[in-house]
C-alpha cells in the first residue's frame, strides 16, 4: 500500500478508535430534530473556536481535538493543536450559516478572523503549511503540514474563495485574499496543468495520471470545488482548462453502472474507495452547471442514483478495495468501521446538488435518508450528532459503540450537513 494511503488511514483510525472514549448505545442520549433550524446548534463549535494574536495580528482558529467526557482540548504531539484543514472547514460552514444567521455582522467578523489565520499559514512557496503548535509557531516539517500540493492547500483555496464574496466591501482584505488565491492557483496551473493526460494500468485497473498525487480523485474534487469560484470570478482560461482536465480525470475513476458493481462509485485513489472526503460527485455536478456540460452532470448523477442507494441498502463502509476480473469489478477487502460524519456529508451535498439541478423530489428523499445516519439510522442505532450541544461525535467503531469525542472535523462536517439540507 502506498505511503499516502497508509498515513491517511492510520490517522483516521487513530482519531476514531480512542478506547478511553468509547460509549455503548445505552449510554447515549438521543434527540432528533423536528426541522432544519432545530438541528443547527453552534454551541460546541464556539467551544472549539478561539481568537488568538500572532505577532500583533488578530486571527481565529478551531481546536482540532475535544475529548469526552469533559470535552477538553488535546494536542497531537507530532502535529499541533489547530490546522488549516479544519479552519478552512469552519469558514465553509460559517459561510453557509451566514445565509440563515440572525446576527450576520458577528458571523462575518468570525469568518474574516479565520481567513486571517489561513492567510498567515501561506508559505513563501505559495502552498500552505497545515499545523501550528501551542506556542503559535508554524509546524513546517511534519508530513501532514508541509507546504505542498495536498489537502490543506486545496481546502485553503476552497475556504478563501467561499469567503471572498462575503467580504467584498473590505477592499484591502479582499485584495489580500485575491493575492493569496492567485499565488496558489499559479502553482496549481504550473504543477498540474502541464502533466501529460495519459492513462496507466495498475493491478488490472486503468487510471488517469494527471490528478493530484497522480491518482488522487478525492483531492482532485477539492481542487475543482475551490477553482470553480476562482475561475468564475477571474475568467482565467488556464484555470478553466485545469478544471476541465481534472474533471475528466475524476470521471475515469468512476467504475460500474446502474446494474454492475460498484454502481458508479468514484474510486478515491487507485483501486481504493473510501467514504471520507468523497466529494467527486458533488464536484462534477458543480462543474457541469458552471460549464454547461451535461457529461459531467450525468457522471455525478450516476453515483448519486446508483451507489448511494446501494450503500443505504447494504450498509455503509469506511473503505473497500477492488480488482477487475474480466469485464467485472469485485471487492477484495472491506473496512466497515470507523464510519464518520466526513463520510456522510459529501453524499448529502451531492444529493442536494442533484435536486438543485433536476428539481426531482427523489433527491430530497435520498438526502433525508442519508442525513438520517446522524439520527439513529446507522448500524449502532445512535445519534451521531447531538442537537442539544452541537457536538458531532468522532465515529461509529462497531455496531454497539461509538467514539464520543467531538473534534472539529466531526462537528463541522455534521453542521455542514445540517445547513445544506432542505
Amino acid at each position: 500500500m502506498q505511503l499516502k494511503i497508509k498515513i491517511l488511514l492510520l490517522l483516521l483510525v487513530s482519531i476514531a478508535t480512542s478506547c478511553n472514549n468509547t460509549y455503548t448505545k445505552k449510554e447515549i442520549k438521543e434527540v432528533e430534530p423536528t426541522n432544519k433550524q432545530d438541528a443547527i446548534n453552534l454551541q460546541h463549535f464556539y467551544h472549539l473556536y478561539k481568537e488568538i494574536n500572532i505577532d500583533g495580528d488578530s486571527m481565529a482558529i478551531v481546536h482540532i481535538y475535544s475529548e469526552a467526557p469533559d470535552y477538553e482540548y488535546t494536542i497531537e504531539p507530532k502535529e499541533g493543536y489547530t490546522c488549516v484543514d479544519d479552519v478552512a472547514r469552519a469558514i465553509v460552514m460559517l459561510s453557509e450559516y451566514y445565509k440563515v444567521a440572525d446576527d450576520q455582522p458577528t458571523i462575518l467578523r468570525q469568518i474574516k478572523m479565520m481567513v486571517r489565520f489561513i492567510l498567515h499559514m501561506q508559505n513563501e512557496n505559495g502552498y500552505f503549511n497545515n499545523f501550528i503548535w501551542n506556542d503559535l509557531t508554524i509546524n513546517t516539517t511534519y508530513k501532514t503540514t508541509v507546504a505542498e500540493l495536498n489537502w490543506w492547500s486545496l481546502r485553503a483555496l476552497w475556504a478563501m474563495e467561499t469567503a471572498l464574496p462575503l467580504v467584498s466591501e473590505d477592499i484591502n482584505f479582499s485584495n489580500k485574499i485575491k493575492a493569496a488565491s492567485l499565488k496558489l492557483v499559479t502553482n496549481l496551473k504550473t504543477d498540474l496543468g502541464g502533466i501529460e493526460m495519459k492513462e496507466e494500468t495498475v493491478s488490472t485497473f486503468t487510471f488517469p495520471t494527471w490528478l493530484p498525487q497522480k491518482y488522487a480523485a478525492d483531492q482532485a474534487a477539492v481542487l475543482v470545488i475551490g477553482l470553480l469560484p476562482y475561475q468564475k470570478r477571474t475568467g482565467d482560461a488556464e484555470a478553466k482548462k485545469l478544471i476541465d482536465r481534472t474533471a475528466k480525470g475524476i470521471m475515469l475513476m468512476q467504475k460500474g453502472d446502474a446494474t454492475h458493481y460498484p454502481f458508479g462509485a468514484f474510486l478515491s485513489w487507485q483501486n481504493l474507495w473510501h467514504a471520507w472526503g468523497n466529494n467527486q460527485a458533488y464536484a462534477l455536478l458543480m462543474v457541469g452547471q458552471q460549464f454547461n456540460n451535461q457529461d459531467y452532470i450525468d457522471s455525478g448523477l450516476k453515483e448519486v442514483d446508483n451507489f448511494y442507494p446501494y450503500l443505504l441498502k447494504n450498509g455503509f463502509a469506511e473503505a473497500f478495495w477492488m480488482e477487475k476480473k474480466g469485464d467485472t469489478f469485485v471487492e477484495t477487502k472491506r473496512n466497515e468501521f470507523p464510519q464518520i460524519a466526513y463520510g456522510i456529508r459529501p453524499m448529502v451535498w451531492a444529493t442536494e446538488e442533484a435536486f438543485a439541478i433536476t428539481h426531482n423530489n427523489k433527491y430530497t428523499d435520498l438526502s433525508k435518508e442519508l442525513k438520517s445516519w446522524f439520527f439513529k439510522n446507522n448500524v449502532a442505532k445512535v445519534n451521531m450528532y447531538d442537537t442539544t450541544t452541537g457536538r458531532g461525535y468522532d465515529g461509529i467503531i462497531s455496531d454497539e459503540a461509538i467514539n464520543k469525542n467531538a473534534g472539529s472535523e466531526s462537528t463541522l462536517e455534521s453542521l455542514m450537513t445540517m445547513l445544506k439540507t432542505q
